[in-house]
């Protein structure tokens, strides 16, 4: 049995790719940016598989929920620290359009997530 539900959900795994092509671009970056853009959009990155993990790993459906927010929050985040580094000229148009196909794929899947887990909330309240 695995203790861990979360490693069964697709969007744990997109994410964690995401996670992995963000650290990637990021190595292009001006060496000034170490301690800004890069460790902001890299922390944001890193913060959605992980508050999928963790909400995964609530008991409470409210809880799931709330992390669940959390990620969506982030992967939010992650789409404008890129948008903002393709304005700086860190990245191209193209490779920012390839990271939102990405993102918007993540934050589909989080979505629907979410209404599922809002779902089982809203049915035990009229049960």
């Amino acid at each position: 049995m695995d203790d861990f539900f979360y490693r069964k959900l697709k969007v744990y795994h997109l994410s964690k790719q995401m996670v992995a092509d963000v650290y990637s671009l990021s190595k292009q970056f001006p060496p000034q940016e170490n301690f800004g853009i890069i460790s902001q959009l890299q922390r944001a990155a890193v913060s959605v598989p992980s508050n999928i993990a963790e909400g995964m790993g609530r008991l409470s459906d409210k809880e799931r929920l709330h992390f669940i927010d959390i990620a969506i929050g982030s992967l939010h985040e992650v789409m404008c620290q890129l948008e903002i580094a393709e304005l700086l000229g860190y990245i191209t148009q193209d490779q920012l359009s390839d990271m939102e196909k990405s993102i918007r794929q993540i934050l589909m899947m989080l979505i629907g997530l979410r209404n599922t887990i809002d779902k089982k909330i809203k049915s035990k309240q009229q049960g």
